[in-house]
């Protein structure tokens, strides 16, 4: 189980360098480009859940990896409601959704989803 734990970090670590947001003209961010103290968290908790699966600590590679996913989740809410702010400037509301909606979430979140809960589950399995 071990491997595969390994699997899903190269996964989340991957990912991070993968484009996650379309923003029309400018063109795709990764974690970095969207900001880079949430791509250092994300980087310190992968190092953390590296830890616990070196170290055959299963609990400490779940903690690690379900913080990731809540890392992930607040990057999501936070990425929609910085798109909605952003626009706030428009007089009419149908206007602030129209443009808040052309950032769009790309692929890369899938990459980095599946390899914080191939962590857990992989972890899960190996009691």
């Amino acid at each position: 189980m071990k491997n595969i734990q390994l699997l899903g970090l190269i996964l989340v670590v991957a990912g991070s360098f993968l484009p996650l947001v379309h923003v029309p003209v400018i063109g795709n961010w990764n974690y970095w480009k969207l900001d880079h103290f949430l791509a250092i968290a994300c980087w310190v908790f992968a190092a953390g859940a590296l830890f616990g699966i070196v170290n055959n600590s299963t609990k400490i590679a779940r903690i690690f990896a379900l913080l990731l996913v809540l890392l992930f989740l607040f990057t999501l809410f936070a990425v929609k409601f910085q798109a909605a702010q952003y626009f706030s400037f428009m007089p009419f509301k149908l206007w602030q959704d129209k443009l808040a909606g052309i950032v769009k979430l790309k692929w890369g979140w899938i990459v980095e989803f599946l390899g914080a809960f191939i962590i857990i589950f992989a972890s899960s399995r190996n009691k």
